[in-house]
């Protein structure tokens, strides 16, 4: 993987635990980023910075804005106002084939594999720099069958790696739903990206493969990337984030670990409403 292996993991152990706070090398920061549908706002987000090699899990009840803002941030949707820099470079006019090419690319709740082509065909479709793409060049072979031999290397290492090599020429409408959630985390990884966004990678997902996920996700944090999630599993939150950021009704509500996040009054609140009289365990948190 083409990632910075040079950086060490982030320490957030001094990061100010509050809704908005600096972060000590922020590869993406948030300011003032609006969306609105009609009367109703769907996100307000006043300011927002996910630590560069680090994983930060967003969590949140139903309705809470998580994915509209993942949509908003990846060019599938745009605000109705705000601004956002990636590593630097202001992305927010960006549409979402060039956020990708960026270096942010992001996988869905709902995995959007190519059903009828084979695995390693939707595996090439992720790649980059591909000069057959061009109506010229196509017409040429030796110019892009060395770049393709690239991809096709690179792609069956990615697949190696998560274990699907074996299913390289099954069509992905074939696959478990497991294996879709496995084969689009690899599809994003050939933009060898800097961050990668993960849409409630566990939904669907049998507790087989969970482990598996779960462990290619640290991976990829070991390894220097960085990991921005969506997820309702709450032990999974707990298991792997470095940290938490809670929204709810469009709002960031609270920012920590994940230990004592979800302790805050304000959390307790967006869960549950006026009960605070409840426990907010696993199982409150998962009923949302």
């Amino acid at each position: 993987m083409s990632v910075d292996t040079t950086r060490p993991r982030a320490d957030l152990t001094h990061t100010e635990r509050a809704p908005g706070s600096a972060k000590p090398d922020p590869i993406l920061v948030v300011d003032d980023v609006k969306r609105s549908f009609g009367g109703m706002t769907a996100v307000d987000v006043e300011h927002l910075e996910v630590p560069r090699h680090a994983i930060t899990a967003l969590i949140g009840p139903n309705g809470a804005g998580k994915t509209t803002l993942f949509n908003l941030l990846t060019g599938f949707d745009r605000p109705s106002s705000g601004r956002w820099w990636f590593d630097g470079r202001q992305v927010e006019r960006l549409g979402a084939a060039r956020v990708a090419r960026s270096g942010m690319v992001r996988t869905f709740q709902l995995t959007k594999a190519l059903n009828r082509m084979t695995v390693l065909e939707n595996m090439r479709l992720g790649a980059t720099r591909q000069p057959g793409e061009h109506p010229a060049v196509a017409l040429v072979p030796r110019l892009w069958r060395a770049r393709e031999r690239d991809i096709t290397d690179r792609a069956m290492t990615l697949l190696e790696r998560f274990r699907l090599d074996t299913k390289k020429d099954d069509f992905a409408g074939s696959l478990s739903g497991g294996q879709r959630k496995l084969l689009e985390m690899a599809r994003a990884l050939m933009s060898e990206p800097r961050m990668i966004m993960l849409d409630e990678p566990m939904a669907g997902v049998n507790p087989a493969l969970t482990q598996s996920l779960l462990a290619h996700i640290t991976d990829l944090r070991d390894e220097g990337m960085t990991v921005l999630f969506v997820e309702h599993d709450m032990h999974m939150v707990r298991h792997i984030s470095d940290w938490v950021v809670v929204m709810a009704e469009g709002r960031i509500v609270a920012e920590g670990p994940a230990d004592s996040v979800m302790r805050e009054p304000a959390v307790v609140d967006a869960y549950l409403g006026a009960h605070h009289d409840t426990d907010l365990g696993d199982d409150a948190l998962l009923q949302d």
